[in-house]
């Protein structure tokens, strides 16, 4: 089976996560609107230097035209040939507006109204005639568009926008972690407390598990039982506690160890387990379970199973009922508990996410069963309806269980 062994830690919660992806998107938008007014500032700024240089380049070729007019019109009809220049097209209109010679494209439309315009590729200038050379009033000078302007300026616009863009993202990146430092430090002052923690929890559970197992209760009164019992189940809640710690702060970084493991016998025995605490709570466990096994770190399916029966007693009603389903390609735990709004499904696995603060613990649970899920690629889904209980499926994919 191909295992995803990624140890990466999300310290943010979903939702920092979504104020994270908020003023990202605000400041994409904010870079794009300011990058797309400068290209466009700088755009049109071209725009109206090439045409005041086109429109002097066109006033330079209609006086050069007017000078050509004057001899054609002193030499007329002595010279009748029109004077053309491979540089530009021309036209002269009479003063009704007709034409009387024209190079220009016949099928184009004269706008006698504007002295300098473009149009479908070509610029055109109009200047009046006051001396009327050859009866014409309007002169006409046309050129193609230059081009070579507009690729220059894309490619400006182009470069200089990937540069700003550059600077705006290393400002970017400089706001964010600014923005995630008091959240990141808050969430390393907790790992460090948890990692501290961990450390001096060992040895009182350990003594006070082992002491617990050795009385005798046949020499102790009832009521003394009673108190021993209780003792047990604040051990074995600490001692859980401790578990998840230990994982979350060591196991999870070490080489895993995957093996067939008998779900059925490692369900059987977590329940014992968890009977004395479950009995302090009087939920009672429906167990039905078939065989099966599935090809994975026995510690880590361990966990697993913990956090999610250690949440069903824990979020279950007094009284309540737990029911673990095991079937060849999934387990089922469901419970009988006070349920979760559906808006907040999904934040359940959160690390350090707690929905009931009157219950202990320091919301890591769930979050190291994702985090074990999501390492062997397993599918895990929530049903939940508040005030009625909690069903949690994990799916075992084809080729992590024993097709037997």
């Amino acid at each position: 089976m191909s295992v995803s062994k990624n140890r990466a830690t999300n310290l943010l919660l979903s939702s920092e996560q979504s104020s994270l992806r908020r003023f990202l998107a605000l400041y994409f938008i904010l870079v794009v609107i300011l990058l797309s007014s400068l290209g466009i500032f700088y755009y049109q700024s071209k725009e109206k230097l090439m045409l005041s240089n086109q429109r002097r380049t066109l006033s330079t070729y209609a006086h050069e035209q007017i000078q050509k007019l004057r001899e054609l019109h002193q030499d007329f009809p002595k010279n009748s040939t029109y004077p053309r220049s491979e540089n530009f097209n021309s036209a002269i209109y009479d003063i009704e507006r007709s034409k009387i010679f024209s190079t220009l494209n016949p099928n184009e439309i004269i706008d006698f109204d504007k002295a300098f315009y473009r149009k479908n590729g070509i610029v055109r200038f109009m200047t009046y005639l006051d001396d009327y050379y050859l009866g014409a009033k309007y002169l006409f000078i046309e050129t193609d568009e230059n081009r070579d302007w507009y690729f220059r300026v894309i490619r400006d616009i182009f470069v200089m926008g990937i540069i700003i863009l550059i600077i705006f993202l290393i400002f970017g990146v400089f706001f964010v972690n600014l923005f995630l430092r008091p959240m990141k430090n808050s969430m390393i002052l907790l790992d460090n407390f948890i990692k501290d923690t961990t450390h001096e929890l060992n040895t009182p559970i350990s003594a006070i598990l082992a002491n617990v197992e050795m009385m005798d209760l046949n020499v102790m009164s009832e009521k003394n039982i009673k108190k021993l019992l209780r003792i047990n189940i604040a051990a074995k809640t600490v001692s859980h506690l401790y578990q998840d710690l230990t994982y979350l702060t060591l196991d999870h970084n070490r080489e895993s160890n995957d093996e067939w493991v008998d779900l059925k016998k490692l369900i059987e025995d977590r329940v014992e387990y968890f009977t004395i605490l479950a009995g302090s709570k009087k939920v009672t466990f429906n167990l039905d379970l078939n065989y099966s096994t599935i090809f994975i770190d026995c510690v880590k399916i361990a966990r697993v199973i913990d956090n999610l029966i250690s949440n069903a007693i824990k979020y279950n009603k007094r009284g309540g009922e737990i029911t673990v389903i095991l079937r060849r390609d999934y387990l089922e735990v469901k419970d009988t508990g006070i349920g979760i709004e559906s808006e907040k499904v999904n934040d359940i696995f959160e690390r350090y996410r707690r929905f009931n603060s009157s219950e202990g613990g320091f919301g890591i649970g769930l979050n190291i069963v994702k985090s074990i899920i999501e390492e062997y690629e397993l599918d895990i889904s929530v049903k939940s309806i508040l005030k009625e209980g909690t069903t949690i499926r994990v799916d075992f994919l084809k080729g992590v269980v024993d097709e037997k």
